[in-house]
């Protein structure tokens, strides 16, 4: 299949928090052939996505021919060197992925297989989810038996707040549930430790993003401070260089690389080996969306995936339509070309 148009788009989105997410959310790419066949993909940058992905590299792929596994990697390649002086890192990197992304549907639909079978042998047929959110009545009515709730430290009272929290959680969703908390990276060296001993009659299975994440030396001497919680961490690094040095540093118990943002699928899965060699479990982040989904199921990534389904009754924005959705706490792709799924054209400009 040779390229023959490269298009990205940014959502006409309704429902996003008024934040930096207003203008740089998610970005939609197209990848069009001589063949007819489209495939889509789901990166990041938002408005200035659209640029990197519309003003260079378009440019770069028109002409290209994809047919392997082996073209996409190569293409990847080559639009990371084409952005390394303004990329490496960052919303070209966030781009890089959507567009990555859309070269692993199209081949999927040209092959006429999910994406998973271009990865590699299914490992696993559904997959445990998490929700992650505020609604934990809901999930627990549906059926979750793991879940990661947000906390943000502002003052010394907010160590309360999250015990009540996490005592909550532990009583709606039993013993054995998993629970974890995404600090966002509002929390400090002691903060965190001092929410590992005021939570350790709750047995988190881990603290996300705790401090800055460059800070990789400190989260490496958190890891054996607040055992056995981990630290998790990774949505906002990127490619597997990037991931080199958190592995080098070994500062973090749990990799979660975004498959939207991190350099899509090709460096998903480059990232995942480097954790398979190093025995790191691999959670990617937002894995319950198709573009992690697929690869955990064939992959070494760990048996968990991340969902958001917000809270009961609220609205969302359904930009992708067909997305598989958990059922008594598990999720599984669909078995249709690609990544299964097509996008929602009412919700685009």
């Amino acid at each position: 299949m040779k390229i023959t148009e490269v298009k990205a788009v940014y959502p006409d989105y309704r429902n996003v928090a008024p934040s930096w997410r207003t203008h740089f959310w998610q970005i939609v790419v197209r990848v069009e052939t001589d063949q007819g066949i489209v495939g889509v993909g789901y990166g990041g940058g938002g408005v200035a996505g659209v640029e990197v992905v519309n003003k260079h590299f378009r440019e770069l792929l028109l002409g290209k021919d994809i047919a392997t596994t082996q073209d996409i990697k190569e293409a990847w390649d080559h639009l990371y060197s084409a952005s390394l002086p303004y990329g490496r890192k960052g919303i070209a990197i966030m781009a890089l992925s959507g567009v990555d992304l859309a070269l692993w549907d199209l081949l999927g639909k040209g092959e006429n297989c999910p994406v998973y079978e271009l990865i590699g042998d299914r490992k696993k047929d559904s997959v445990r989810s998490y929700a992650t959110g505020t609604d934990i009545e809901w999930y627990t009515e549906l059926g979750f038996t793991a879940h990661k709730f947000p906390h943000r430290w502002v003052s010394d009272k907010d160590i309360s707040t999250a015990i009540a929290t996490a005592d909550k959680a532990r009583n709606l969703l039993g013993q054995k549930a998993l629970i974890m908390i995404d600090t966002y990276m509002s929390w400090s060296f002691d903060i965190t430790l001092e929410m590992s001993k005021s939570l350790k009659e709750f047995d988190i299975y881990w603290f996300e993003d705790v401090i800055n994440p460059d800070a990789l030396v400190a989260q490496a001497e958190l890891r054996n401070l607040v055992k056995p919680t981990l630290i998790a961490g990774g949505e906002h690094e990127f490619t597997e260089y990037g991931y080199q040095e958190i592995a080098r540093t070994k500062a973090l118990d749990l990799w979660q690389p975004d498959i939207t943002w991190c350099g899509g699928l090709t460096s998903g899965i480059r990232i995942t080996e480097m954790g398979n060699d190093l025995n790191i479990p691999v959670v990617p982040h937002r894995g319950g969306e198709v573009w992690g989904l697929h690869l955990i199921v064939s992959s070494t990534c760990d048996d968990l995936a991340e969902v958001l389904p917000g809270t009961k009754g609220g609205n969302k924005d359904d930009l992708w339509i067909g997305e598989p959705y958990p059922l008594n706490g598990y999720i599984s792709p669909t078995d249709g070309p690609g990544f299964g799924v097509t996008v929602n054209e009412a919700l685009l400009p």
